[in-house]
């Protein structure tokens, strides 16, 4: 005759434990057999060990996942492939209508560019110029692209010249 197994309670699992099961669980030690009476009633609250899973099982479960994996990564292809054949039919289209319109028209459709009130459309960028008035010393810009520029009235020291550079990355620039 073999001996019952015998599991200890699991703090973790005790824990959202209703008190209705404390009777069942102080009446005797902190280990308990399946021949314990209320067994069935604390078996949620013990640490029961798992039986391993057979080579067979793990093997399906692995299956069953890497089906899913490659069905996700063909879902995500055929997306990929439907978003770019869209792209290119798009892409092909305003191709096609710029010629329309060059047949129409005899010239290509002008680039439309934004500027802002205080801009100026130079070239392929847009200029941004403030001033204060028309009497000023030099302006503060953006490095050498200079598609900024702020003209100030008075010069500033060398102070707020090294600062504005440093905090702000505003270079002066004298004019006069």
């Amino acid at each position: 005759m073999t001996k019952p197994k015998a599991y200890k309670l699991d703090p973790e699992k005790l824990k959202g434990a209703s008190q209705s099961i404390l009777p069942y669980l102080f009446g005797s030690n902190l280990h308990y057999t399946e021949d314990y009476e209320y067994f069935d009633k604390i078996k949620p609250y013990l640490d029961i060990p798992e039986e391993p899973k057979s080579l067979e099982e793990l093997s399906q479960e692995l299956d069953e996942k890497i089906d899913i994996l490659i069905a996700k990564t063909i879902a995500k292809f055929e997306c990929s492939k439907e978003t770019a054949e869209r792209k290119y039919e798009d892409k092909f289209d305003r191709i096609f209508d710029n010629f329309e319109y060059v047949k129409k028209h005899g010239e290509f459709r002008p680039k439309l560019t934004l500027s802002s009130g205080i801009g100026v459309n130079i070239g392929s960028y847009v200029s941004y110029v403030i001033k204060q008035g028309n009497n000023h010393k030099g302006y503060y810009t953006f490095g050498d692209k200079q598609t900024f520029k702020y003209y100030t009235p008075d010069k500033p020291n060398r102070l707020v010249k090294f600062f504005m550079k440093t905090c702000l990355s505003l270079v002066w620039v004298d004019e006069k």
